[in-house]
């Protein structure tokens, strides 16, 4: 049948066209973003399956780098527990040397003088030691505290995250490795000012140093304003001879400019809480003005006991240890051989999660490089087939084109039957 009003060849080649002309469009926008499933209409399935993939991949991507930074922050914290090693060995060596007694009281003065800076340096480098601003070796920042169920109470549960999903982790339970070292005296000092005019017939003197008090008498009663420089040598000498004479108090040192004496106490005590002056008769002389504080000074603070959790408690403690005599060395000796072991097992601990994370690490790579090529092959553009895709769509483009012509060009032969 021959009609104008409907060209059915026309409509057939516009719907080839039409469905070419998406199957081209297709071809190459996966050739040109490399990607054969850009919307979800190109395939849903695969698109919800890529998707959980491409989440999976970064989480394995991340977890690598989180193993590694736990490896960094093991790293940081065994470098520290090395050099405390070396000081542990160095103070036992000390310690051996002050055991000989060969050694004076001076000398083995002199070697606890070193052993008491590497005891501090120790605790100084445990405090203040850190990674990304954490302290790492004093259990108070990193982790979270531990418990019976766990890596035990009173020590750092850190937690390192080597998986995608939650809840994989590799962890390690840190101990504490600071002490505190106490804090030494703060030097007290007073004057006692012999010329003072209130002090006339001032013969008897007592003065405390601490809880202690001390007496003392001048050779002849102070005679006003001719107190002399004799008077405050002789008070100087008799303070000084009763209070070295004094068990615990052979350090305090007493001198004297002109008619100014001077006491100093390198422990720190109070020094004149109580300060009397009378008469060679007894009767109370005003001493208002003549004693003067310097310097108030402070008690020495013992080293707390670490917890029984920490590295350097209990037969391993060292805040409380010297090296003064022979039994201290000895006690020393003893207290650091369970030192070095006590720091030897928590540096072995920290080797092995090393060698864990690092495996560990090895593994998520390769999971996810697996995990890659399986996205790749639901994902990517196979550009073989996409390409001959092309190629295809293209010819049967041109063609369909052709088609449509010739189809819209067979309605003139009407007009020939009309013209007949």
């Amino acid at each position: 049948m021959t009609v104008i009003n409907t060209n059915i060849k026309s409509l057939i080649s516009q719907n080839a066209l039409n469905l070419n002309s998406r199957a081209l469009s297709s071809a190459m926008e996966q050739l040109s973003t490399g990607k054969r499933i850009n919307s979800a209409k190109d395939d849903a399935a695969g698109l919800a399956i890529s998707s959980r993939m491409t989440a999976q991949i970064k989480g394995l991507d991340q977890a690598i780098r989180n193993a590694n930074d736990g490896i960094s922050l093991l790293q940081t914290t065994e470098g520290a527990t090395i050099e405390m090693t070396n000081m542990l060995q160095r103070m036992r060596e000390l310690a051996v040397q002050s055991a000989n007694d060969t050694n004076t009281t001076d000398d083995r003065a002199y070697l606890d003088l070193e052993y008491q800076q590497l005891t501090k340096e120790i605790a100084r480098i445990a405090s203040n030691t850190q990674w990304n601003g954490m302290n790492i070796l004093n259990n108070t920042q990193v982790g979270t505290a531990g418990t019976a169920a766990d890596v035990g109470l009173g020590v750092r549960n850190v937690k390192f995250q080597v998986g995608a999903n939650a809840d994989q982790i590799i962890n390690i339970g840190l101990k504490d490795f600071s002490y505190g070292t106490g804090t030494p005296a703060v030097k007290s000092e007073a004057q006692l000012n012999l010329s003072a005019a209130a002090l006339t017939g001032a013969k008897n003197f007592s003065l405390s140093i601490g809880s202690t008090t001390f007496n003392v008498s001048l050779t002849s009663a102070i005679a006003g304003a001719t107190t002399s420089t004799s008077e405050a040598g002789d008070l100087a000498t008799q303070l000084s001879t009763t209070i070295n004479n004094t068990v615990g108090f052979e350090n305090v040192t007493v001198t004297t400019v002109g008619t100014t004496i001077n006491i100093s106490d390198a422990q720190g005590r109070t020094i004149g809480s109580t300060f009397d002056v009378k008469t060679a008769a007894g009767a109370s002389v005003t001493a208002t003005g003549v004693k003067t504080t310097i310097a108030s000074g402070s008690l020495a603070v013992g080293a707390t006991t670490p917890p029984v959790t920490a590295v350097f408690s209990g037969n391993a403690r060292l805040n409380d240890t010297n090296i003064t005599s022979q039994a201290n060395a000895n006690t020393a000796i003893d207290r650091l051989d369970n030192a070095i072991d006590a720091i030897n097992s928590e540096r072995a601990q920290m080797g092995a999660v090393m060698n864990r994370l690092t495996y560990a690490a090895d593994n998520l790579t390769n999971v996810s490089q697996n995990t890659t090529a399986s996205r790749s092959q639901i994902l990517d553009t196979d550009y073989a087939k996409a390409s001959s895709e092309l190629s295809r769509t293209q010819i049967i483009q041109q063609a369909a084109t052709a088609v449509l012509a010739q189809a819209n060009t067979d309605q003139q032969t009407v007009l020939k039957l009309l013209q007949n």
